[in-house]
């Protein structure tokens, strides 16, 4: 895998709230803000932080599908109304389902590399909560194979990872299987709870454990997860800065305020076939090796994961893809605590999809906020220890049912 040519730096990174139910501002009745507040707020944070958008060449807009939730298309047109220091200046909107986020992320990475920017801007958008729960679900199957829609479940992607889990515990065990989607929920939440931005900030369930043991009930939901296995329906916007060595100057920003990417992977999977394996994530394992390939580390290197847990079970599925537990060994290592904010490598520091929450387009995005927040001490009370001998970040963002995937591999920059 080749080197990156150049420094790239990522710095001044935002979070929104992420809203929807959960949140005890959200009320589906009331007025809430809209896509361009959400642009709004995340771009102009971030301009504040790195001088003002006379600094910036060129930004780059993340959204899945506006263009059904919202009725917007055209999303790069909105990069002016963030600034008009940003009239006139290249924009374009990306899109790879719930992969949006980090696509944006890597289409910034390649403009720096390319040398046709010093500064990017990244911002990703989602605004869910337009229409109601079913018809969500319909809209979010655009994420699959559009052919497998009248075949597929009514609630299509809780159908396609309740067949991973069901796979996965017929496989290696249900009652172990179940016990490590609690026990993820129960770490999920409690992350969540430290990130004032979190949409389960305010969850104050005593018993989470219990919670994500309840049985799954085909009858209302679907075979192998229950609501709890799930992220939610959410709102949001993530932005952040990704820099040049001549862009961190420009900006005024110190090294030390600054995290470093070091390596890159993307994989793209045929959308139109089924998993080989159900149990496995296979094109999340070779963007993750691409990434800690081009980086020249292993996974023992890495302090802290951001991983796409859409449902529980991608969680578990991830470590296994990572490497940090063999194949049906994910709920082992997740049960002994080796996922917790404490254990040998926290996952999702800030709750993740089913705590944090996941507004689609700004989900990857949110994963190297977070990662930036962590390794540059500015996390707040979600702030975990990063230990010298285990310096590295690592992000995961999948599109669809394990297509489009991008992975990054981050550093404090020295």
């Amino acid at each position: 895998m080749t080197k990156l040519r150049r420094k790239v730096y990522m710095v001044a990174g935002y979070n929104t709230i992420s809203m929807g139910t959960g949140r005890k501002e959200f009320h589906p009745k009331k007025p809430r803000p809209d896509l361009e507040d959400y642009i709004k707020e995340a771009g102009q944070a971030v301009l504040k932080m790195i001088g003002g958008a006379k600094n910036v060449d060129e930004t780059v807009i993340g959204n899945f599908i506006g263009a059904l939730f919202n009725r917007q298309a055209n999303m790069a047109a909105f990069a002016p109304m963030i600034d008009e220091g940003l009239r006139y200046k290249p924009a374009i909107r990306v899109e790879g389902a719930c992969g949006t986020g980090a696509l944006a992320l890597a289409t910034g990475i390649k403009s720096i590399l390319a040398e046709t920017a010093e500064v990017a801007l990244i911002l990703g958008v989602e605004v869910q909560n337009t229409v109601k729960a079913m018809y969500g679900a319909d809209i979010l199957a655009a994420a699959g194979w559009a052919k497998e829609r009248k075949t597929g479940h009514a609630y299509f992607f809780p159908g396609k990872f309740s067949d991973r889990s069901k796979a996965y515990a017929e496989k290696f065990g249900a009652d172990k299987t179940r016990a490590a989607m609690a026990k993820w929920y129960q770490n999920a939440i409690e992350n969540a709870r430290l990130c004032p931005t979190a949409q389960e900030f305010h969850n104050n369930t005593n018993d989470l454990i219990a919670c994500g043991m309840n049985k799954p009930n085909p009858k209302g939901f679907v075979d192998s997860l229950n609501f709890f296995d799930c992220s939610k329906v959410s709102d949001g916007a993530s932005a952040i800065a990704i820099v040049s060595e001549e862009g961190l100057k420009r900006c005024g920003i110190s090294k030390k305020d600054a995290v470093e990417i070091i390596g890159f992977g993307q994989a793209e999977e045929d959308i139109t076939k089924p998993p080989a394996d159900h149990t496995k994530l296979s094109t999340t394992k070779v963007a993750v090796e691409k990434a800690m390939q081009m980086a020249g580390i292993t996974k023992e290197q890495i302090g802290t994961v951001e991983c796409h847990d859409c449902f529980t079970i991608a969680g578990i599925m991830a470590t296994e893809a990572i490497g940090f537990a063999e194949h049906g060994k994910g709920p082992d290592f997740v049960i002994e605590g080796n996922t917790s904010r404490t254990g040998s490598v926290p996952f999702n520091t800030t709750g993740g999809l089913i705590g944090w929450g996941h507004p689609t387009g700004a989900t990857g995005v949110h994963q190297a906020v977070t990662i930036w927040e962590q390794l540059t001490g500015k996390a707040g009370d979600a702030q975990i220890e990063i230990k010298p001998e285990k310096p590295y970040g690592l992000t995961i963002n999948m599109g669809g049912d394990d297509k489009s995937l991008v992975s990054i591999v981050y550093k404090r920059a020295e």
